[in-house]
């Protein structure tokens, strides 16, 4: 396969991965779509045309010189390993998390609101993606994610866990993620600090919810405390950035973008 060329209008993860680890977060730029799916939307279930949303994968395939593998996303907790010799690399497999530790199959996860969550070990040995909508936040899927890094029972000494270090992709930001009280109330059930993540928003009954810090509540919680990218910023915001990012939220009928990691 070709060397990956990657599309200077993406944005690389700044995170202290092994050499052999790759990631990339895909933006709106680079593919065929158009109008409100203008241009590189990876989404095939969301109403564009089936022949651009197929040159749209071709395109990023062949950009990171690797076989993305789309899942079909539910908003839960299921993750799936992706094994070409098993055959379980096809696409639209229902999972809202996948893992590898092939070479060449890349984690995928589309997403226009939600928070994509990249995983890899100090090793370089695994790679995982997990969609963190507030449902699959609150009912544990990065908890599920950082669990396929712990070491296998029967690992000796020499074999033992790695640091595993996580990159949070762009996702609705803390100013325009208005939630009712139920979602609220789920993450406090989890862990009552969730609360410092909400402020009041502006009609009775709302909040704001700050889902990158969440996400980061959940890792540390699961002993990954080694988070990078996205920090709550207005620049990380797909709803503040619609020339850069798809967002449901914004726009009601939006395409996808795509984080995805995989081994090199």
């Amino acid at each position: 396969m070709n060397a990956a060329v990657i599309d200077p209008r993406w944005l690389v993860p700044d995170w202290p991965a092994p050499s052999n680890v790759r990631a990339v977060c895909t933006t709106r730029e680079g593919g065929v779509s158009h109008g409100r799916y203008q241009s590189l939307n990876l989404g095939d279930h969301v109403g564009d045309l089936a022949a651009d949303v197929a040159e749209n994968r071709h395109r990023l395939g062949q950009a990171i010189a690797a076989r993305p593998v789309f899942l079909q996303q539910v908003h839960g907790t299921g993750i799936v390993t992706l094994d070409a010799e098993s055959g379980l690399v096809r696409d639209a497999t229902v999972a809202d998390a996948c893992t590898a530790t092939a070479v060449g199959l890349a984690c995928t996860i589309m997403v226009a609101d939600c928070l994509p969550v990249l995983f890899t070990d100090e090793s370089g040995q695994r790679v995982a993606a997990a969609h963190a909508g507030w449902r699959g936040l609150a009912g544990g899927v990065l908890e599920e994610a950082a669990r396929c890094f712990a070491p296998e029972p029967q690992a000796g000494p020499a074999h033992g866990a790695n640091r595993v270090i996580a990159w949070l992709g762009p996702c609705i930001g803390p100013k325009a993620f208005e939630v009712g009280a139920e979602v609220k109330a789920a993450f406090e059930a989890h862990a009552p600090e969730a609360a410092n993540c909400f402020k009041p928003a502006g009609a009775p009954g709302k909040w704001l919810a700050d889902l990158p810090a969440l996400a980061r509540q959940r890792l540390r919680a699961a002993g990954v405390d080694a988070v990078h990218g996205n920090d709550g910023g207005d620049e990380w915001c797909t709803v503040a950035n619609p020339s850069r990012f798809f967002s449901h939220r914004r726009d009601g009928v939006s395409g996808r973008f795509a984080a995805l990691v995989w081994k090199a």
